[in-house]
């Protein structure tokens, strides 16, 4: 599958909108290119699903294997995390940034390989790239549907073992503050788009059941009116929205810059988004809960927001939370 170029790619889903041609498609975090797959369900090399929609059963013999499956992490140290915070807390500091999704790359052992991952997954959004990684990932980036497009930002973890834990992250001060910030990155978003903007739900709570413990996330559903011509456009649309928000920060610009020199190295596909368009719907999510392999290693992708309030601990902690298998 070879990468082609932004203008490509938007091209092609204006072109494949318009004809109304089913098509997968797959974006990098820092917009350099992408992989465009038309009817890709007439394929078995790039394996997909979003919600209902994709090409990869879930009764793959993979994912019958009965062996318990362990999972061995080896992050990085507090102090090198610490590093990475303190610049971006002094962009914080600056005015330069309000929200900051500061990410993290983290060696694993598993027995498992990739394509056994994505098909013993319990997520709404799977993606399989041979070769080079397996998503999957709970949040929605943005989904178009009937002349209307919504999306369901995610902001706020804490673990479901803690006591009261959903009325500890509702009340949480740092946490509800970024929550309100993204909601509020997302409705501009939007509004470059479409008409109407509405926040539909407010701090709502999912939760995500994994290998190691259940997870309580705090997320938020927006939506909006697009014009009627909107199946020409799906690339301009969604193409005007990216860096996606809720794991990039506000204001984007400035804060990706921050981002670049926090982490030192290209995110990737990491943090980039995919989706399937059906040849009425659109469907997709943002990549994140995410594992490449490079030279034989595997390595879990994880990051959180970072505010002026935050705790370096408390975020350091949140990062290797987010470190897990999404099946029991």
């Amino acid at each position: 599958m070879k990468k082609i170029t932004i203008d490509e790619l938007k091209e092609r889903m204006n072109q494949s909108g318009a004809s109304g041609t089913p098509f997968l498609f797959i974006v990098d975090f820092e917009l350099s290119g992408g992989f465009f797959l038309e009817n890709p369900t007439r394929q078995q090399e790039v394996l997909f699903q979003c919600t209902k929609e994709g090409n990869a059963s879930s009764d793959s013999s993979c994912s019958h294997r009965t062996e318990e499956i362990g999972l061995i992490i080896n992050p990085i140290s507090f102090e090198a995390y610490k590093q990475k915070f303190d610049v971006v807390m002094e962009g914080l500091q600056q005015g330069n940034s309000f929200l900051a999704n500061l990410t993290i790359q983290t060696p694993i052992e598993v027995s498992l390989t990739l394509p056994e991952i994505f098909f013993r997954s319990k997520s709404p959004y799977r993606l399989y790239v041979p070769g080079q990684f397996v998503c999957f990932s709970p949040e929605r980036f943005v989904k178009i549907a009937n002349g209307r497009i919504s999306t369901n930002p995610m902001k706020g973890t804490i673990s479901a073992e803690v006591e009261n834990a959903e009325e500890t992250i509702l009340a949480d001060t740092k946490e509800t503050a970024e929550h309100y910030t993204i909601v509020d990155l997302l409705r501009n978003d939007l509004g470059m788009v479409a008409s109407d903007i509405c926040v539909e739900r407010f701090r709502y709570i999912d939760r995500i059941r994994t290998s190691r413990q259940d997870i309580l996330q705090v997320s938020s559903e927006v939506t909006g009116n697009l014009a009627s011509d909107y199946p020409a456009h799906l690339g301009d649309i969604i193409f005007r929205m990216l860096p996606a928000g809720s794991i990039s920060g506000a204001p984007k610009r400035s804060t990706t810059d921050i981002l670049r020199h926090a982490e030192s190295k290209p995110r990737g596909f990491y943090t980039g988004i995919f989706g399937y368009f059906d040849g009425q719907e659109l469907d997709s999510a943002v990549l994140i809960r995410y594992i490449e392999e490079v030279e034989g290693q595997k390595y879990f992708r994880s990051g959180g927001g970072i505010t002026i309030n935050s705790d370096p601990n408390k975020e350091y902690e949140e990062v290797l939370e987010k470190i897990y298998l999404p099946f029991v």
